[in-house]
């Protein structure tokens, strides 16, 4: 396959005839070992408190087969929209879990694909064999920027979107911008914006160029600045696109094995230096003032 058009579907879309809109969702891996006097919430408080704090749906994997009916029933009592995270590398992979996921009503499916040393061709082909697979299924595919993966560089990630003019994007700067230990964003600019040019999907998450993850207070921190603005130009570039129905997921996804901690060990966060939750709810209030600035734009 060369570069052809494979994949259509520029955004999740809700089914309904709504204007185009912001869905402000919650990574359930952000909830992770996340409670009170080191008891981690119950999945029922984890759905009540998102709920309450106004998140419309979450972001994860497939629920654990002894949590199915549980989740099932969660989803449906808060109407939640539900963003499926994937980690395939071959069609077949993808496949697998879609038909997994086929009796779930999945709004869209997020894929960090491996690995960070394919590169050139064999990387393009392998985006654009997801692609067609997840189109098999009349489904939103999103490629997440991310360390580690086929998205590792933020040079090679804009080669891809040139090279694929049906790739859809889940922006997470945040990759980028410690891999390059940027504080000056200048030089990066023009590549942020071809990736921004396909934002499909956003994850909160702020860096200082130093640590992927850290806290920006009450939404003070000079970084959250340069992020909030880029939020708002991909959501900008989105809302230009979009359609009726079409939503725009933005995942708050403060990272459990992302938190700094006095000492750190990967089976605990009870030490944690920042609380996640609350930085969610940041993420929440930053990402809900970029979409606000962009409704302000559409009148001009």
């Amino acid at each position: 396959m060369k570069n052809e058009v494979i994949n259509s579907v520029l955004s999740a879309n809700d089914k309904s005839k709504d204007q185009p809109k912001l869905v402000i969702q919650q990574s359930m891996w952000a909830m992770k070992l996340y409670g009170d006097y080191d008891q981690e919430w119950s999945l029922e408080k984890k759905f009540e408190q998102m709920a309450h704090a106004g998140f419309e749906g979450v972001f994860a994997g497939l629920p654990a087969k002894n949590e199915e009916k549980l989740w099932r029933r969660l989803m449906e009592e808060y109407s939640f929209h539900f963003g499926l995270e994937s980690f395939p590398e071959t069609a077949e992979d993808l496949r697998e879990l879609l038909k997994k996921a086929a009796d779930h009503d999945v709004l869209y499916v997020n894929a960090q694909v491996p690995d960070g040393f394919t590169i050139g061709e064999p990387a393009i082909s392998r985006l654009q064999e997801l692609m067609a697979e997840a189109d098999s299924f009349g489904i939103p595919l999103f490629i997440e920027t991310h360390r580690g993966r086929i998205t590792q560089d933020l040079i090679r990630t804009a080669g891809y979107v040139s090279a694929l003019p049906d790739l859809r994007l889940t922006i997470d700067l945040s990759h980028y911008v410690l891999a390059g230990e940027m504080t000056d964003f200048t030089i990066a600019d023009p590549y942020f914006d071809q990736l921004l040019k396909r934002t499909s999907c956003l994850h909160g998450r702020i860096t200082n160029g130093q640590q992927v993850q850290i806290d920006v207070g009450n939404g003070d921190h000079p970084m959250v600045e340069p992020f909030q603005q880029y939020w708002q130009r991909g959501m900008q570039y989105w809302r230009n696109q979009a359609g009726s129905g079409d939503v725009l997921p933005f995942v708050c996804e403060i990272g459990h094995h992302y938190a700094v901690t006095p000492n750190f060990q990967p089976s605990c966060s009870w030490n944690e230096i920042s609380d996640r939750w609350k930085q969610s709810l940041v993420m929440k209030k930053i990402a809900e003032q970029a979409w606000d600035k962009t409704k302000e734009e559409q009148k001009v």
